[in-house]
């Protein structure tokens, strides 16, 4: 079988993130530069910039304030820019492995950063690849939003990982990894310290998540020995997805633990690939139940048995 797919473009247009377009964006908060290169110059491996369109603001005070019976905040934060490759790439699979490597690290420069700001609470880093991924730039390029506040659907996650340690003194992800191991029809590649397997009962067709296989729950902490080794998984597990699907859209999230929590013993910092395959509809939205018409079996084995090189 072969899983075909729309993968619709972004139209072709002047690249603001290209080498020699520094202008175009803010000001770099970050980057890896070139020995003798300047700032905001050419010459850079990967940059960090401001969003020009920020949903949230570093400026300004944090003023929390009641409307009847809502709550409001001002919408005081960081919105974040990391430009991946100085040539106008649009697919993380298409990088060297240093790049992406380099891209992983950027991550976690940028959330130690940011952790010291007391304001910010929590922090969210993602891709949107294509527009039916929500990407308005070709340009391959991650995004990093940090909040004055934890969201919903992390609190979610956490306690619902601290309720699976409380009741049986394992941490809920050192379980599942351990459950796929065993089973292996969910995984897709195996390497010494990390699992990228499709999930059981996924939300979406040939989702797949990459967990570490230590425990770990703060991003920012991760080692540069585990970071060399999630570069090459990353950029195998998307060359997979790219072969199998035709380079379809795609978001990933990368999901880690509240700036001020302790070290979670129940909690793992993990990637979320979502190949955008097939659209949510008024079922999804009004129960929040998913209709996945790929099982992840038949996913995991597709992406298993799909040929890359490099």
């Amino acid at each position: 079988d072969v899983f075909s797919v729309d993968s619709e473009k972004v139209a072709d247009a002047f690249d603001p993130f290209g080498e020699g377009n520094e202008h175009s964006t803010p000001g770099e908060i970050l980057a890896y530069r070139k020995p003798g290169s300047q700032p905001n110059g050419e010459g850079w491996n990967l940059r960090v910039v401001p969003n020009k369109f920020p949903a949230l603001k570093v400026e300004g005070e944090l003023e929390p304030r009641g409307e009847g019976l809502y709550d409001c905040v001002s919408g005081v934060g960081a919105h974040e820019v990391i430009i991946e490759c100085a040539r106008n790439e649009s697919r993380t699979a298409n990088l060297s492995v240093e790049e992406v490597r380099d891209t992983l690290q950027a991550y976690k420069d940028r959330l130690g950063d940011l952790k010291r700001d007391e304001r910010l609470l929590h922090a969210v880093i993602f891709k949107n690849t294509g527009p039916l991924a929500g990407a308005s730039l070709d340009h391959v390029h991650s995004q990093l939003i940090a909040m004055p506040l934890v969201p919903q659907e992390a609190e979610l996650r956490l306690s619902n990982a601290e309720a699976h340690y409380r009741l049986r003194g394992r941490s809920l992800f050192a379980d599942v990894v351990a459950q796929e191991l065993k089973d292996q029809s969910r995984v897709v590649v195996d390497t010494p310290n990390f699992l990228a397997y499709c999930p059981y009962a996924s939300r979406f067709a040939f989702e797949t998540w990459i967990v570490p296989k230590f425990q770990q729950s703060h991003y920012e902490q991760v080692q540069r020995k585990h970071i060399e080794e999630l570069a090459g998984l990353l950029r195998e597990t998307l060359r997979r997805i790219d072969s199998a699907l035709a380079e379809p859209a795609f978001n990933y999230v990368l999901q880690t633990a509240p700036f001020h929590d302790p070290p979670l013993p129940g909690y793992r910092w993990h990637i979320e690939i979502l190949p955008r395959i097939a659209r949510a509809a008024g079922f999804e939205w009004g129960t929040g139940s998913f209709i996945n018409a790929v099982p992840p079996e038949d996913a995991a084995r597709f992406l298993r048995e799909t040929d890359v090189d490099g």
